[in-house]
């Protein structure tokens, strides 16, 4: 069986990656890193390593790679798989989506066999993305047909894969748990079940779960430990009063789920506490940069931040440590990320207000503007005193 995956980060080894191949899959990567994609074409295998105790490792073999560049090569490795699977940023998705319809359609003229292709991205609906982002690239007759043939079921993805330092380069360092939760709803009848994949009927409570407590910790991790200096999450959430606020925020998402879906308020006390402790293991060492970076996304109004406020907020539900969040995201501002560059240039050229609303989508009139804004500024005057 063939699976061709997007995105040879560590993410996809270290996770997707492993996974397929476990479950008997030959993997094939498509990726736009030449130094990576050649490295996966001349050793066809690498490790992966648990960041446990044991240092337990996996041995992936039978893989390939080809260039995102290469559309034909592709499209051909599209029209040749089993599964078709991406972990590269739901950002990234429209560049890979032209690809995935040439090979869409060179499947049609070799009689259509059906196809599951998977966004493993940390957003909602990323396969619904995907699936838009590629039908923009097909009409008429061809789109029926391709719609008849390929399912793009959402999915949920969580694992901890940190910066990493290794001397093999295609090494990845990753924590033993992992959890990837796939829409059985959107699936044809009789598919094939994927060992490692959980399937379920309604994927969103599990999403919202994992995004809500797992990101929004995580980020909110990053960004309070950015404004006291701090390097790492294991650093941050060492100190007691960072570790309180932390959980402060997953504590407000966490009633927000309760009311919205129903979950046991004491098992959603354990499933926190179990997050926190994947946070601090202590066999990995996560950067509060790497965590934090890419804050426009971040504060955008579907992602882990903004989507949670604005619904707790609805409810009646607490949202300040959200709010402090947010302001700390604004703050962000390390040297290396383009988006933090663009947010304090807008802070900078259009006023505190204007990239609020500019990146939150949070108008003036709305009262976690303003909540934002004056949590914002207390952090500025506490950094100037």
């Amino acid at each position: 069986m063939r699976s061709l995956h997007f995105g040879a980060g560590n993410i996809g080894r270290g996770f997707i990656g492993l996974i397929l191949s476990q479950a008997g899959y030959e993997v094939c990567f498509s990726d736009v890193n030449s130094d990576l994609v050649r490295l996966l074409q001349e050793k066809r295998a690498y490790t992966v390593r648990l960041a446990n105790a044991e240092q337990q490792t996996f041995r992936v073999e039978h893989v390939t790679a080809i260039h995102g560049n290469q559309l034909e090569a592709v499209a051909e490795a599209v029209a040749q798989a089993d599964i078709v699977t991406t972990a590269v940023g739901v950002g990234v998705l429209k560049h890979i989506a032209e690809g995935i319809a040439r090979g869409l359609e060179l499947r049609l003229e070799r009689g259509g066999a059906p196809l599951q292709l998977i966004a493993c991205e940390n957003a909602i609906g990323g396969s619904t993305q995907l699936k838009e982002r590629v039908f923009a690239h097909l009409s008429g007759e061809t789109l029926e047909r391709v719609n008849r043939m390929a399912v793009f079921p959402d999915a949920a993805v969580d694992r901890i894969v940190p910066i990493q330092h290794n001397e093999d380069p295609l090494e990845v360092r990753v924590e033993p748990f992992y959890e990837w939760v796939v829409d059985e709803s959107q699936l044809f009848p009789g598919f094939r079940r994927i060992e490692g994949i959980h399937y379920v009927d309604r994927l969103e409570p599990y999403i919202e779960r994992k995004l809500f407590t797992v990101n929004t910790g995580h980020c909110a991790a990053a960004y309070f430990g950015y404004l006291r200096g701090i390097a790492t999450i294991q650093e941050t959430l060492a100190d007691a009063e960072l570790r309180r606020r932390v959980r402060g925020v997953m504590e407000e998402t966490g009633a927000l789920l309760i009311d919205k879906y129903g979950f046991d308020a004491a098992e959603h006390a354990r499933y926190i506490d179990k997050i926190l402790e994947r946070f601090v293991n202590p066999y990995l060492t996560d950067e509060v940069a790497r965590v934090g970076r890419s804050p426009i996304r971040k504060l955008s109004a579907d992602d882990r931040l903004v989507r949670p406020a604005l619904q707790a907020f609805e409810r009646g539900l607490p949202v300040e440590g959200l709010v402090w969040a947010m302001a700390a995201a604004l703050h962000f501002d390390h040297a290396s990320d383009p988006e933090a560059a663009n947010i304090q240039a807008d802070l900078a050229n259009l006023g505190l207000s204007r990239t609020i609303a500019n990146y939150t989508s949070i108008e003036p009139s709305h009262p976690l503007h303003e909540a934002i804004r004056q949590a914002y500024e207390a952090i500025t005057a506490a950094a100037s005193s």
